[in-house]
């Protein structure tokens, strides 16, 4: 139990509170749902897109709540109240002192970028581990340490539960966390309180710009991580190939952050490069140039991007200086990385290679459709679209992209949310003019074309019905996601289980 004073105290000055608490209650636990409040909780009244909590006060003090951390002071006979200006930022510092700051006690590691920071991560984690290191992840996939995998619900936690899950890992033993860092994780303070020892990022093209606005803001947030989050002397580790590179090695510097680079361009000066490799449908072999020497790397992931994602993970252990040893046994038994060029499986001789891929932004489809087309045999077949209420000047980029390496493609809903799927898909289509629209009967008579399907289920059906042995059908857009959200509701959808459903069918 702690004191409610001794957790305000931990408020810097800009989120003081403006008021003093009648009396000065102990806190057991901290809640943001009025509902899980228990007896002895502070109650932190978050403004969210779809409620308030400033509206569930009375609920949260009927359950026992002993305090409350509010923007605005409330009506009525209640718990002893705080009232700060923004209750968001000020749960990320109340939440370190509640949890005693676990993230000092673990090696931390963060990366961030538009693409690759999921594969970079598990990267990571599979290095440290071959390192002999206890290490956790959490990152848009999930939340994995001490023998247990549990469901990530943002690609950075709220602080709350942030530092639960740090203090958690430290208590099983847990000595090293890796963590995804989005630009919304950043920018709305959800790592406030987190220094890390090493840090990184993969890139930066057009996303989230429905939240950010402008990619200058977008750049900034991301900025963050090595002007604010890192430790003194702590490592950032930056894709020198980046066009905005320079502006994260100044960031770093500000931070008083060392910096390492990393390049598959031979004629740029950098602390790791890539002097070869070679893709193919069984993963990436790779001779990189480290510090120590040159060391040969057999990644068992499928995707030219995946040598960019290789080397920051490389740069990360580097930084933090795991033995050139244990990088290569780490890069040669990293997992599958779920959702992310993962191969769905099947015993017809008759079928296409069908690959699952997270890639929702104009640069990530065009990286995997890429790399895709240099090892395809025969045609290759994309399943694409975009989500709603989201960025709308990504949807004819990312078309133009698929109509650029796609012999045909079946476009259709991902995640339409609110808006009307057919006016997504007829956004889309603009970038579509270097295919030739087809009803969806004739998409296996034609070439250079593309059908449109509303319905996601027939979509995957359609273009895996319609290949052949030595095609590749490449459904992006949601990768490990099991879900389709139409309207508000969240409905079960797998494209990996509707693809293995189609592949069963041509198999029997």
């Amino acid at each position: 139990m702690i004191r409610l004073s001794a957790l305000l105290a931990a408020l810097p000055p800009e989120l003081a509170p403006v008021n003093r608490p009648s009396v000065d209650p102990g806190v057991r636990g901290i809640s943001t749902d009025s509902r899980a409040v228990a007896p002895g909780d502070l109650f932190v009244a978050l403004r969210g897109a779809s409620a308030d909590g400033h509206d569930y006060l009375a609920q949260a003090a009927a359950l026992g709540a002993v305090a409350l951390l509010v923007e605005s002071p409330p009506d009525g006979a209640l718990p002893p109240f705080a009232v700060v200006p923004d209750t968001r930022r000020a749960l990320a510092p109340i939440a370190v002192r509640f949890f005693g700051d676990p993230a000092s006690e673990l090696t931390l590691v963060g990366v961030t970028g538009t693409n690759g920071k999921t594969s970079t991560t598990f990267l990571t984690e599979s290095i440290l581990s071959a390192a002999g290191q206890a290490t956790g992840l959490i990152g848009t996939v999930e939340v994995r340490y001490a023998g247990e995998r549990q469901r990530a619900i943002n690609t950075t936690p709220e602080s709350l539960e942030l530092q639960r899950l740090l203090r958690d890992m430290r208590t099983r033993g847990v000595a090293a966390a890796v963590m995804e860092v989005s630009s919304h994780g950043l920018a709305l303070g959800r790592v406030t309180g987190c220094r890390f020892d090493a840090a990184a990022i993969t890139n930066l093209t057009q996303d989230h710009l429905d939240f950010h606005r402008t990619m200058e803001a977008y750049a900034d947030a991301k900025a963050l991580l090595f002007r604010s989050h890192v430790k003194p002397g702590g490592v950032g580790v930056i894709n020198l190939d980046d066009p905005r590179a320079e502006r994260f090695l100044a960031a770093a510097r500000e931070g008083g952050v060392r910096t390492l680079g990393v390049t598959r361009r031979a004629e740029v000066a950098a602390d790791v490069r890539v002097e070869s490799a070679e893709i193919s449908l069984a993963g990436v072999r790779a001779r990189l140039a480290l510090p120590s020497g040159p060391l040969e790397l057999a990644l068992p992931l499928v995707g030219d991007f995946n040598v960019e994602n290789l080397l920051v993970a490389v740069g990360l252990a580097v930084g933090l200086g795991v033995p050139p040893a244990a990088i290569d046994r780490g890069v040669a038994s990293c997992p599958q990385v779920p959702g992310r060029m993962e191969r769905v499986g099947s015993d017809a001789k008759s079928a296409p290679v069908v690959l699952v891929d997270y890639a929702h932004t104009p640069d990530a489809v065009e990286k995997v459709l890429r790399t895709v087309r240099t090892l395809t045999q025969g045609r290759l077949v994309a399943v694409f679209g975009c989500g709603g209420d989201r960025d709308r000047s990504k949807r004819p980029r990312m078309a133009e992209a698929v109509a650029r390496f796609a012999d045909r493609a079946v476009l259709t809903s991902d995640n339409p949310r609110t808006e009307d799927p057919r006016a997504i898909l007829s956004e889309v289509e603009q970038g579509l003019a270097g295919l030739t629209r087809v009803d969806a009967s004739g998409l296996a008579d034609s070439e250079r074309s593309y059908a449109a399907l509303v319905d996601r289920r027939e979509a995957i059906e359609l273009a895996i019905r319609t290949a052949g042995a030595g095609d590749t059908v490449v459904i992006a857009g949601k990768g490990h996601e099991d879900y389709q959200i139409v309207g508000r509701d969240r409905l079960p959808f797998d494209d990996r289980e509707e693809a293995r459903r189609v592949l069963r069918r041509l198999a029997s």
